[in-house]
């Protein structure tokens, strides 16, 4: 697992490239689609705007994740960044998708041809290398944490939704881009109006296909996820190792921010030791876990023979079974 630092500053600058390219991107597109009056360049003046808006919640998120832990929130605030990038997969669809398709369909029921073509092709072609550099940066930082998973395993898999999230967002700004092209396109050049509308209808489409996407992880994360597998195998490791353990029997972990992890060890212990022997046990085997995961925030260690530890396994899974 990274350090904390490295990945909280990866996050950010990824954040602020797009925060700055976006904002920039909606400025021109909304100028364009004043001046040529396209649908689709107005929706996608909407579209660099929400993900504008969505790179300063995701900015403020990140902030008040890394507040230190208090009496009132024991485990730290880590969950914040899971409540704000839940609010921006809300704003996709609602400002983003919803915004989008009603244009289109006003589109659609009052026609009105395009003007100036070049200054929108202009800055639709200035948006593509904004966003693809955006973009770009976003990818990058997500191939560097993914390691050999799968790009939507590792999607799947992600503790951290800031840089996922920036990079669904460019990918869809790409999409969109190229469906605002066409739908101009096509508009001009079999002079039907209407085209452009359709392009706005499916840029909503795809922003919407993003919303859900991001919507159905953050909701994951926000109501809790185990931490990464290595994690709980290096505690059970850890745990092994010391003489006084007879048995590590297991480990549940529980995300509580992209950079926080609190974990639940259950241990049987040999039955000759006292309990001061116990609890030096115990102490090594926190430090021992805090030197190896620094994003540990808290670590409980519960004394729990093999087969009371089994049996609360079995039934966590004939849970799982009946709920699926």
């Amino acid at each position: 697992m990274e350090p904390a630092v490295s990945a909280s500053h990866g996050s950010r600058f990824v954040v602020y490239v797009a925060l700055f390219g976006n904002l920039g991107i909606a400025i021109a597109k909304f100028a364009a689609a004043a001046i040529s009056g396209s649908s689709a360049m107005l929706s996608e003046g909407v579209h660099s705007l929400v993900d504008t808006i969505n790179e300063v919640l995701l900015l403020h998120g990140l902030r008040r994740a890394e507040r230190t832990p208090t009496p009132t929130h024991p485990f730290g605030y880590g969950r914040e960044l899971y409540f704000w990038s839940f609010i921006v997969a809300l704003l996709v669809f609602a400002m983003g998708a919803g915004v989008s398709l009603y244009e289109g369909v006003q589109h659609l029921r009052h026609p009105e041809p395009a003007r100036n073509h070049g200054l929108a092709y202009a800055v639709l072609g200035i948006s593509f290398a904004f966003e693809g550099t955006s973009w770009w940066v976003a990818l990058r930082e997500f191939r560097r944490r993914k390691g050999a998973l799968g790009y939507f395993e590792a999607f799947r898999q992600s503790k951290d939704p800031s840089t996922f999230t920036v990079l669904l967002e460019d990918t869809a700004a790409l999409l969109g881009l190229l469906m605002a092209f066409a739908g101009l396109f096509a508009a001009q050049w079999f002079d039907m109006p209407q085209l452009d509308g359709m392009a706005s209808i499916g840029i909503a489409g795809v922003l919407g296909v993003t919303a859900f996407l991001l919507a159905r992880e953050t909701k994951g994360l926000l109501i809790g996820e185990p931490a990464y597998p290595r994690v709980a195998e290096s505690l059970l490791a850890i745990a092994a190792r010391d003489a006084d353990v007879r048995a590590a029997n297991g480990v549940l972990t529980m995300q509580m921010g992209p950079n926080q992890v609190v974990a639940a060890l259950s241990a049987e212990f040999e039955d000759s030791r006292t309990t001061p022997q116990i609890e030096a046990c115990i102490g090594r085997i926190e430090q021992a876990a805090r030197q190896t995961h620094p994003e540990l925030v808290a670590l409980f260690v519960k004394p729990q023979t093999p087969e009371v530890w089994q049996a609360r396994r079995d039934a966590m899974e004939q849970a799982a079974a009946r709920e699926a």
